[in-house]
């Protein structure tokens, strides 16, 4: 019984590394869990989302990005409007504060891959390097997930939208 405890502990602090393996630590900014989703064949575009964790006392600024999947890398944001998504860039880059946590997601700021290469396929992974004011410039590896995820590991619809309310103006 002790040594099924002890490799259950073993296991579950080997699950625990793994997930946290691909954080990255820049200055005073923790980045994590980045993903993006599959895109379909030929799309143009793409998206990337992630969480920033600022434990510094200044504030930064997420500024752009670049990677070899895409031409561009902006920091845009998505807001509806009468039930028709819009996405827009975020003008200056995307603020930071001390101690805030800031996570990319589909539902609101979120990196825009324009000029997509190549397609995004699921389970895959690709490099972006993020640019910020202070922290400079600092690479990371996006995990691409199902072209429907709402969340790292997951393929949730948007809540309450049919496809038909999914219209996108650019």
């Amino acid at each position: 019984m002790t040594r099924t405890w002890l490799a259950a502990a073993f296991f579950a602090a080997v699950l625990i590394f793994a997930a946290n393996a691909d954080d990255v630590v820049a200055g005073s900014l923790k980045i994590s869990a980045a993903w993006a989703r599959a895109t379909p064949k030929g799309a143009s575009v793409g998206g990337g989302y992630l969480t920033i964790t600022n434990t510094g006392t200044a504030p930064d600024r997420l500024i752009d990005g670049s990677t070899n999947v895409a031409a561009r890398a902006e920091v845009h944001q998505m807001s509806m409007d009468n039930g028709v998504m819009k996405m827009r860039p975020v003008a200056g880059g995307l603020e930071i504060k001390p101690g805030e946590t800031v996570k990319l997601n589909p539902s609101g700021y979120h990196l825009m891959f324009t000029g997509m290469k190549q397609q995004l396929k699921e389970g895959e992974h690709f490099k972006a390097t993020l640019d910020f004011a202070k922290a400079g410039k600092v690479d990371v590896d996006f995990t691409v997930e199902g072209v429907g995820a709402m969340s790292i590991g997951g393929t949730h619809p948007m809540p309450g939208m049919s496809n038909d309310q999914m219209q996108m103006k650019h």
